[in-house]
């Protein structure tokens, strides 16, 4: 069965001349395969993160990334044993290929969820404790605000990246009916209210 633990849980701060920002980082085993989701921008924070939990970056199989934005990818290349998911891709070195939403031997399910930005995907599994979702950006908040998880409060929040809110609104809808738990990209998980 798939084991979850977020390792840090994402920041964004907006200041006079830019972000002081990371993403949430995730922590997933499934079948055996060690899995970072989304490695952050904050070095510092994610090799304390990963010996805090007796994990090295030669541990790590798979890095699986969301969506293209630095803030979530920058850190993805010191995993040095690791295969990167992103978008409809995987990279094995410099092998690419497409992955058709399923990673062998993985009990991961890959689903496109375009609004914050047109290449982004979700992360569904399955564990003991219910289904999570990964969703990154598809649900965020910078830290000045209420991180409301109401159903109706969660469609509507809005975002200032998304190009066309009916499809990030329809992407949510999606990752709504399926998960129990959300890991968003800058927040704290949170249980989905049925």
């Amino acid at each position: 069965m798939n084991k979850v633990k977020v390792l840090i849980s994402g920041y964004a701060k907006e200041i006079e001349n830019g972000w002081i920002a990371s993403s949430t980082v995730t922590f997933i085993n499934s079948n055996g395969k060690n899995i970072i989701v989304d490695p952050g921008c904050n070095r510092p924070g994610l090799l304390k993160a990963l010996t805090e939990n007796d994990l090295k970056t030669s541990d790590i199989d798979f890095v699986f990334l969301t969506h293209n934005h630095a803030d979530h990818i920058l850190l993805a290349g010191i995993f040095e044993n690791a295969k990167v998911v992103i978008g409809s891709e995987l990279y094995d070195n410099d092998n690419q290929i497409e992955h058709g939403d399923k990673i062998a031997d993985l009990d991961i399910e890959i689903i496109h969820t375009p609004g914050h930005s047109p290449d982004s995907r979700s992360f569904i599994l399955e564990t003991t404790d219910g289904i999570y979702a990964l969703t990154a950006d598809l649900f965020w908040w910078m830290d000045i605000e209420e991180q409301k998880t109401d159903h109706n409060s969660l469609i509507l929040h809005q975002d200032p990246y998304a190009k066309n809110m009916k499809v990030l609104q329809e992407s949510r809808k999606k990752i709504l009916d399926l998960a129990d738990f959300i890991i968003p990209g800058h927040g704290n998980l949170f249980k989905v209210e049925k």
